[in-house]
């Protein structure tokens, strides 16, 4: 089910995770997702997945809402992994059939690059939306894109688009899962028939879809425009952001875990547990 996808929630707690300084948590999610991509042999990747797994205990949320949070990229994942299996070329093929080979390579590239792009996800996840509120991410994005402000860039109108954004998508997944089920009891029929059939039952759920944002919007903008909000200039902070010692300890071992990925890749090979790319 649509609502069940929880891209873009925030869950409340009382971890770690939840209460360290956002601005050192985006710096972190770009450094983590910096060196997940430079991961290339097995034991680089599973410094990776440990850090994702360490993340996760950090921040107490529940394994199955890790577990949801991989829904809407299923079809990504399997298109990797397909793509990796059969284009990938080694020695000795395992199976062989008409214009299709497989090879040993093809299995570990194809898990390899499915694990990395689980540790994308899960781990951005972790670091932004699940652990961080949408105004904790507002002024952690403006905060840091502060200095940007001197050559006139619009830094708090950009962050508060960012995060307006990411905040309404579990609306609007919620609001597609009602109009999927408000059209079934009127006799819509989304599964059955060809390709083309499909698109044409999409149109009952787009255009209410999109009545419904642009009416959201346009009622958040009132709401927006009766609070006096004239965008970033001269506003003042209920809460203002400070980072604690516990937070750059933090930093510093992210860092350092995150480094390791690199000797990994240039001193191990796959016969001593890690697969080069």
């Amino acid at each position: 089910m649509l609502k069940d996808v929880t891209l873009g929630q925030f869950f409340p707690g009382n971890s770690f995770l939840h209460k360290a300084d956002p601005r050192i948590k985006l710096v972190v999610l770009v450094v983590y997702l910096v060196f997940v991509l430079l991961a290339k042999t097995a034991a680089a990747l599973g410094i990776v997945l440990c850090i994702a797994l360490t993340l996760a205990l950090i921040s107490r949320i529940r394994f199955s809402v890790l577990l949801r949070s991989l829904r809407p990229v299923i079809f990504i994942l399997l298109f990797t992994g397909i793509l990796n299996l059969f284009l990938t070329t080694g020695e000795t093929p395992l199976v062989e059939w008409k214009f299709l080979h497989i090879y040993p390579e093809g299995i570990r590239m194809a898990v390899f690059m499915m694990l990395r792009l689980v540790c994308l996800v899960e781990g951005s996840s972790l670091l932004l939306s699940y652990t961080t509120s949408p105004l904790e991410l507002t002024d952690a994005i403006e905060s840091l894109f502060g200095p940007l402000k001197r050559l006139h860039v619009p830094v708090h109108e950009f962050a508060m688009m960012m995060t307006i954004a990411l905040r309404f998508i579990p609306t609007l997944m919620e609001e597609t899962d009602k109009i999927i089920s408000a059209q079934k009891a009127r006799g819509a029929d989304f599964e059955s028939g060809g390709l083309i059939k499909k698109a044409k039952a999409l149109i009952p759920i787009l255009i209410p879809l999109f009545v419904s944002a642009f009416r959201r919007a346009d009622e958040l903008a009132e709401a927006m425009e009766c609070r006096c909000y004239h965008g970033g200039e001269g506003r003042t902070k209920l809460k203002v952001i400070r980072s604690r010692p516990s937070d750059y300890v933090f930093l510093l071992l992210m860092l350092l875990v995150c480094g390791a990925i690199l000797p990994a890749n240039w001193y191990l090979s796959f016969t001593v547990g890690a697969f080069t790319l």
